[in-house]
């Protein structure tokens, strides 16, 4: 649509005017719509009346003040058609390719919502006041520390009630918070995926708990078509800060409709923020900074990590803790290789590094934490660092996260690689159902161990 006509003005010269108030009905070629008022105000001054023929879309219809007395200094008021454009801002090199997370805002007024964070890296250090938490219990005390600062943040999902949850993710949030702000949702996506959407849109602050996310396919277009595209669809002013978050990837045994991996699919929409937590910190980090997050995100867990404990630090446990969206963690510091995963691989990657160790090679392990937006700085440093990579996940190989990240590397730091950059993903076929099967169509340590020699020239 590139133009339209007004067909009814509803307001008149002088009404007092609130945001959601409609304005108009235009009329185009194809559908009759409603104008909403933006802004609180009066109406001041109608520029364009009813039916004085088509007007291109961008063109200003009538002018709105914040107060009754300013109505009489637009009573002459003429718009010019001869008016100068409003200066655009230059648009960066390759944007699209370095800055996926990129919205520019400049003509708007409004702010760069990102929560990106600066561009130094966080080295994994050992807390000596640290204590032993299961990465369950960590999603469950971000969430209930949240729901405790926020009443607008609300829980839905299948079974997150009165069940708990199906791997007891929610245990007593409905106890602490009551059946308002814990919903058990019927076996429907699609339906309860809507609801959560349009909650975030009127202010409100979902999360929406899949029991797996092989489940969210009912609900793509909610997610990728409602709640990640309405905020650029309405140029800045609807957002959605939802949370969607289950177990994503291969669990054991549950077959090749239960046991995909969706961080690909997800990270390359635009509109959505992707992160997929390894450690008991970076669940309650990163999922505290995702409910706070003003934008779609989506939080990729893992089933088989659920019961794992992991050492999280005294300032880890304090109700103020977030990890920032957008910065990678360096695991395991080291000089030869670099090992770059997620989720569950990253645990892999760090064994492997120790079976490299033993054989005289000190590699480097990064967990990305998350997956858009890219903390490319934490990548691009350590290669220029080692001069080898190999990126390691669960995933088919075709248009995964690895081919992404290799992609990157050999724009933006090629001149330093000693070897070509590597991939371990999952084999290219649906996951199969027996066990010795599914094993051999999943990355192992011994193949992190291989791939990381032969990236280095060692015998494999």
């Amino acid at each position: 649509m590139t133009e339209g006509s007004i067909g009814e003005w509803k307001m008149n010269v002088g009404d007092k005017v609130s945001a959601g108030d409609i304005l108009c009905d235009i009329q185009t070629d194809k559908a009759t719509m409603e104008m909403e008022s933006m802004e609180d105000g009066y109406l001041a001054r109608i520029l364009i009346p009813a039916g004085d023929g088509m007007i291109a879309v961008g063109k200003p219809v009538a002018i709105i003040v914040d107060s009754a007395e300013d109505i009489a200094a637009f009573a002459d008021f003429v718009a010019s058609d001869d008016a100068p454009a409003a200066p655009t801002a230059a648009e960066p090199a390759r944007v699209l390719a370095e800055r996926p997370d990129l919205r520019a805002t400049a003509n708007q007024g409004t702010p760069l919502r990102t929560s990106r964070a600066p561009s130094n890296v966080e080295v994994a250090v050992v807390d000596p006041n640290s204590s032993m938490i299961t990465v369950r219990d960590a999603l469950n005390k971000a969430m209930e520390e949240e729901m405790t600062k926020d009443e607008k943040i609300f829980v839905m999902g299948e079974e997150v009630g009165e069940y708990q949850g199906a791997y007891k993710i929610t245990r007593g949030l409905l106890q602490k918070f009551g059946p308002k702000r814990v919903y058990d949702t019927p076996i429907t996506e699609a339906g309860f995926c809507g609801i959560g959407v349009g909650a975030g849109f009127s202010g409100l602050k979902p999360i929406v708990e899949f029991m797996t996310w092989n489940f969210a396919m009912q609900a793509i277009d909610q997610i990728i078509n409602s709640a990640g595209k309405t905020l650029y669809m309405s140029s800045g002013t609807i957002s959605c800060p939802i949370v969607f978050r289950g177990p994503n990837g291969a669990a054991a045994g549950v077959g090749a409709q239960h046991s995909q991996c969706f961080a690909a699919w997800y990270m390359s929409v635009p509109g959505l923020k992707v992160l997929a937590p390894y450690s008991a910190e970076d669940a309650k980090g990163l999922l505290k900074a995702a409910i706070r997050d003003p934008d779609p995100v989506i939080f990729l867990e893992n089933e088989l990590l659920y019961g794992q404990e992991f050492p999280m630090s005294e300032a880890s446990q304090s109700d103020d803790f977030v990890v920032p969206i957008g910065k990678a963690k360096i695991e395991r510091v080291g000089e030869d290789v670099t090992l770059i995963a997620f989720s569950k691989m990253v645990g892999f990657c760090l064994d492997a590094a120790e079976e490299l160790a033993a054989e005289g090679v000190s590699a480097e392990v990064i967990n990305l934490r998350t997956l858009r937006p890219l903390d490319k700085d934490a990548i691009i440093e350590s290669v220029k660092k080692t001069s080898r990579v190999v990126v390691v996940e669960e995933g088919w190989p075709t248009c995964g996260v690895g081919s992404e990240i290799c992609t990157i590397i050999s724009e933006e730091a090629f001149d330093y690689l000693d070897a070509p950059p590597e991939r371990v993903t999952g084999v290219d076929i649906p996951m199969p159902y027996a066990v010795n099967l599914e094993k051999a169509a999943l990355p192992q340590i011994h193949d992190v161990v291989r791939v990381a020699k032969r990236a280095c020239y060692r015998s494999v």
